[in-house]
């Protein structure tokens, strides 16, 4: 199994975590199934940003973009050339770094 290992978030996971996640599981998924409570207003429907994540390791591992997430991605917060949406970015069997924008396209919730 692949390992997710997530960089330190002050909001969504503040020491940083390593996960494990089936292949064929998105990032998105296997945070939210492992206590990582990732914004992903559109229920992971590519319809947002607000999933965005960095991958700072792996990216040639995941799935190519589609043309739908590349328009969303030109939207989002603090873009990077390694840049995903966390809901379409799926894991093969190598393992990836995430790191969790400070802000997102949605930041402005109670909360904040």
């Amino acid at each position: 199994m692949p390992i997710i290992k997530i960089l330190p978030h002050a909001e969504y996971c503040p020491e940083g975590k390593e996960i494990d996640a089936p292949v064929g599981t998105s990032i998105c998924e296997a945070m939210l199934d492992n206590g990582v409570n990732i914004e992903h207003a559109c229920d992971m429907s590519c319809a947002c940003t607000t999933c965005h994540v960095i991958i700072k390791e792996g990216f040639n591992s995941l799935n190519e973009a589609e043309e739908e997430e590349e328009d969303l991605l030109d939207r989002a917060w603090g873009l990077q050339p390694q840049s995903r949406l966390s809901c379409q970015a799926i894991l093969s069997r190598e393992g990836v770094t995430v790191e969790i924008p400070k802000y997102s396209i949605n930041h402005a919730k109670e909360n904040h």
